[in-house]
């Protein structure tokens, strides 16, 4: 036994035991009772101060002084064993286990003061969480910038600075295209009831379309869908409208693509530092791809709509083509889940510059909600109605994910440069999607990238895939073009 293969064993149980806490937050967030939240946290709690004491263990740090790689793959183990190894040394373990408690707890409260529009009553949580994020965020940083530090637990390389200058490049755009299109006669709208029950049937059959596989996987509902798990075992959520069957829909095909991504790596990868999806943006361009640039074009939403018209009978769109309008329909609304592709960037740069003013100390937790409200209202032209459609919608802040949501749209600008370059290399696409079928598409994206896992840093991961360096221009001329059709400009 080298040090490489001792340090590799350990590294093999430390990734299991990391499977056994997500799979805690999977069962939060689908079937524990809620009274039981507390309790929860407390073995959150307990598990993060394992995890924290493995991924710090002295013995790792001369593991990596005597390790050598013996190949390429050897080469990235080491490089993300490292990353941890160096990131868990400057957390101290009680800050660890006390955030890990806070946050599984603020993750109850959340919910409570969502159902009950009640910001007041999650603000004090939120406060405590910031401070202990703040607080983890300037070890990390060690005198740099903290929300730098806090990005490189979700896109490692990127920067505050150079994701404000991409949406800045992007906003106008995107802003001009918006005007355009709501100045014209909008699409019509789904209308009556759906059932739920029938509406995760086609979740069911839309999941097995994109490959996602059962036997590995399965499908629940949760407030909030997500996909938790890599290797043998990933689930998904989604959730139910009895009348907008569309976000039932679109969440499967999207968490089918974080899902798909972690079930297409290379198995000799299973329970290793590399076996998992590389960054959260490169994940975001699995789950958009699918959702968007495939579950939402013409040739797959005609097929759509005939399984639709066969589960639901008539439900008062004409034919296909208004269909796939009435799929692509841009329209007011609060919601960033449910936001159409033109708008849907627009809510991420909001959350963005917002949470790196709470982390900076530029914005008090107490002035958030009038915060948001007033940047909704200068970006939108409209006033946020309830909580719940403002700053209390999304999950993250409540569990501490600061530096996650610009993720998204990095996930959606390395969408648009896959998605030119499977174009280029599958012509006859839209004859399979028309039929139901993205499997050629899907394929691709599974041997092009989703198998590497983590082997290469995410920039290069999107690079090797498309062939070009990433840049917002591919997005955003597919967006142009695409609503440009739609609606006649």
């Amino acid at each position: 036994m080298t040090a490489f293969d001792d340090l590799m064993g350990f590294a093999r149980e430390t990734c299991a035991l990391e499977q056994i806490a997500g799979r805690l937050g999977w069962d939060q967030e689908t079937v524990m009772p809620r009274g039981s939240a507390a309790q929860r946290g407390q073995e959150m709690a307990a598990m993060e101060s394992v995890l924290h004491a493995r991924r710090s263990a002295p013995q790792v740090g001369d593991w990596l002084d005597a390790a050598t790689a013996p190949d390429a793959v050897g080469a990235a183990q080491l490089r993300e064993i490292r990353r941890a190894y160096e990131r868990a040394g400057k957390v101290p373990a009680d800050l660890a286990k006390t955030l890990a408690r806070v946050t599984s707890e603020a993750q109850g409260k959340w919910a409570a003061a969502r159902a009950d529009e009640d910001v007041a009553a999650f603000l004090p949580v939120l406060a405590e969480v910031v401070a202990l994020k703040r607080e983890e965020g300037q070890a990390l940083a060690d005198g740099g910038d903290v929300y730098d530090a806090m990005l490189q637990d979700y896109e490692p390389g990127e920067s505050g600075a150079g994701i404000a200058a991409m949406f800045d490049a992007m906003r106008p755009r995107l802003v001009a295209l918006r005007a355009a299109v709501l100045d014209q006669p909008a699409p019509a709208s789904l209308s009556g009831q759906y059932d739920t029950a029938i509406q995760m049937q086609l979740a069911d059959t839309l999941a097995r379309a994109f490959g996602y596989d059962m036997h590995m996987g399965r499908i629940d509902k949760a407030v909030h869908p997500f996909s938790s798990g890599s290797g043998h075992d990933v689930r998904i959520t989604t959730r139910t409208s009895d009348t907008d069957p569309f976000n039932c829909f679109y969440s499967t095909i999207h968490e089918v693509g974080h899902a798909a991504y972690e079930q297409g790596v290379d198995d000799s990868y299973a329970l290793t530092p590399i076996g998992r999806g590389v960054s959260m943006g490169v994940h975001e361009s699995q789950s958009r791809i699918y959702e968007n640039q495939l579950g939402r074009s013409r040739a797959f939403t005609g097929w759509l709509f005939d399984q639709m018209r066969a589960a639901f009978g008539d439900f008062g769109v004409a034919d296909a083509d208004a269909f796939y309008a009435t799929v692509n329909k841009v329209e007011n609304g609060y919601i960033r889940t449910e936001a159409d592709e033109l708008q849907y960037n627009l809510h991420i740069m909001l959350r963005f510059d917002l949470e790196r003013a709470l982390v900076s100390g530029d914005l008090a937790v107490g002035d958030l909600e009038a915060a948001w409200n007033d940047r909704f209202a200068a970006d939108f032209g409209y006033a946020v109605d309830k909580p719940s459609n403002g700053c209390l919608q999304d999950v993250h802040w409540s569990v501490g994910l600061f530096g996650y949501f610009p993720t998204y749209s990095l996930g959606n600008v390395y969408a648009g440069c896959l998605h030119d370059a499977l174009r280029a290399d599958l012509p006859d696409l839209d004859a399979d999607l028309a039929k139901g079928d993205p499997g050629c598409a899907t394929g691709w994206l599974r041997d092009r990238l989703q198998r590497y896992g983590s082997l290469m840093t995410p920039r290069d991961t999107i690079r090797q895939a498309s062939g070009i360096e990433p840049g917002p221009d591919p997005l955003l001329r597919y967006i142009e073009a695409k609503f440009s059709g739609i609606y006649g400009l």
